[in-house]
C-alpha cells in the first residue's frame, strides 16, 4: 500500500449503516467517483481511501479512522485541507476530528519556523507565562490607536495586537496605522527598557497580504497576525515560507464555521501551516469551548514528539484580570495571556492596569 496518512471521523450514524457510510466518506474523500467504474489497478490499490477501524461512541455516534494517500496532498496546505474534508464537510453528520501527520508532510509544510522557545528568546523572558493585549474598538483615527499602544507598552505587556477586525478601513489605513503604533510601542519600550512586540494584523487578498508584511518588516517589526480560516491556508503556506523572519500568529476567526474540531483545527492544522502562536477562545469566557477541548487544543499546538517546533498557546475571549491565576494554572508557564476588552474598561487607568496584569503573570509561580 502507498504512503498513506489516518484521519479520523465523527460520524452520526446507526449501527446498521455505519460501516457503508464509513466506506462513502472513505471514496468521497479520495477518489469522489464510484469503485466499479475505475480500471487503474494503482488507483485502486493506492489512491481509494481504506476505512482502517470503526469505534461506537455511543449516542449513535461513530468514530471513523480512514487512511488516505499522502500523495493526494502535494505540497499545498490547502489541497491537504481539501483531501481530508473537503467534499465531506458538505455532510451535516460528519465531524473532521483529527488527523494523524506523516513524516512525509511534516517535513513539506515544516509548521513553525520559530515556535516558543524563539518568541521567548526576542523578549530576552525566563522560563514565564506571557502577555498580550489588543487594539480596539474598531472605528477609532491611528492617532488614538498608537496612544493606546504605547500606553499598553509603558505597562511592560510583551505583546501588543491588532483587533483582527482591524484591516484597511478608511479610519484606519494599514500603512498608517502600522507605522504610528509600531512608533507608540516603541516608545513605551524606551520608558520601560522591556522589549515589547506590537503584532499588525494582515488582511486581504495575497498581493495585498506579501505588501503588508514588507510594510511590517520595514517597520522594525518581527510579528504578524493572520486569520487562517479567512486568508486561506495555501496563502499562510506561502508568506510563512516568503517571510522565515516573521513569528505568525494565527487567528481563530471562522474556526467555528466547518465542523472541524478546534482542538485539530486551531491547536493541530494551524500549526502544521507555520503558525508559530495560536490564539484560542478559552473556556469560561465568552465563547462556549470546555476544558478539555482547551486542554487538547494546548496539547496538539505545543507537542514537540512530531518533528515540528512547540507553538504558543494564546487563551483569549473575555478574560479578565481577576482570572490570571486560574488561567495560569490550568495552561502552564508556554502560555501568552491575552486580555483585550477587560484591560480597556480602566480607561485612563490602563497603563496602571496593563502593568499590574504584567506583574501578576510575571510574579506568578507554578506549582
Amino acid at each position: 500500500m502507498s504512503d498513506r496518512f489516518t484521519v479520523t471521523y465523527q460520524v452520526r450514524s446507526t449501527a446498521a449503516d455505519i460501516e457503508a457510510r464509513a466506506q462513502g466518506i472513505a471514496v468521497e474523500q479520495s477518489v469522489e467517483m464510484p469503485l466499479a467504474a475505475i480500471d487503474d489497478p494503482t488507483v485502486l490499490s493506492d489512491i481509494v481511501g481504506v476505512v482502517e477501524g470503526i469505534e461506537d461512541s455511543g449516542g449513535g455516534l461513530f468514530l471513523v479512522r480512514i487512511a488516505l494517500a499522502t500523495a493526494t496532498v502535494g505540497n499545498d496546505a490547502g489541497q491537504l485541507l481539501n483531501m481530508v474534508f473537503g467534499n465531506t464537510s458538505l455532510h451535516d453528520d460528519v465531524v473532521l476530528k483529527d488527523i494523524a501527520f506523516p513524516p512525509a508532510l511534516i517535513a513539506r509544510l515544516k509548521g513553525p519556523r520559530h515556535g516558543i522557545a524563539a518568541l521567548r528568546s526576542r523578549l530576552n523572558l525566563p522560563g514565564r507565562a506571557m502577555t498580550g493585549s489588543a487594539l480596539k474598538p474598531q472605528g477609532l483615527p491611528v492617532d488614538d490607536l498608537a496612544l493606546l499602544a504605547e500606553h499598553l507598552a509603558l505597562g511592560g505587556l510583551d505583546f501588543i495586537k491588532d483587533d483582527h477586525g482591524l484591516g484597511d478601513q478608511h479610519y484606519s489605513h494599514f500603512a498608517e496605522r502600522v507605522r504610528a503604533c509600531a512608533a507608540g510601542v516603541a516608545r513605551g519600550v524606551r520608558s520601560t527598557g522591556h522589549k515589547t512586540r506590537y503584532i499588525p494584523s494582515l488582511t486581504g487578498n495575497l498581493d495585498q497580504l506579501r505588501a503588508q508584511a514588507m510594510l511590517s518588516r520595514e517597520a522594525g517589526l518581527d510579528c504578524v497576525m493572520l486569520a487562517p480560516m479567512i486568508s486561506g491556508f495555501s496563502t499562510m503556506q506561502a508568506l510563512v515560507h516568503e517571510y522565515p523572519d516573521m513569528a505568525f500568529f494565527a487567528h481563530p476567526s471562522l474556526g467555528g464555521a466547518a465542523r472541524i474540531a478546534p482542538e485539530l483545527l486551531i491547536g493541530g492544522l494551524f500549526r502544521l501551516m507555520g503558525a508559530d502562536a495560536v490564539i484560542f477562545p478559552s473556556f469560561g469566557g465568552r465563547f462556549g469551548y470546555s476544558k478539555d477541548t482547551c486542554r487538547h487544543l494546548v496539547n496538539n499546538a505545543r507537542r514537540a514528539d512530531d518533528g515540528m517546533r512547540a507553538a504558543l498557546s494564546v487563551p483569549a475571549g473575555g478574560m479578565t484580570l481577576e482570572r490570571t491565576r486560574e488561567i495560569l494554572d490550568f495552561y502552564g508557564q508556554d502560555t501568552m495571556l491575552l486580555i483585550g476588552g477587560n484591560l480597556l474598561l480602566t480607561r485612563e487607568r490602563i497603563t496602571a492596569e496593563a502593568s499590574r496584569f504584567a506583574r501578576a503573570v510575571r510574579d506568578h509561580v507554578f506549582a
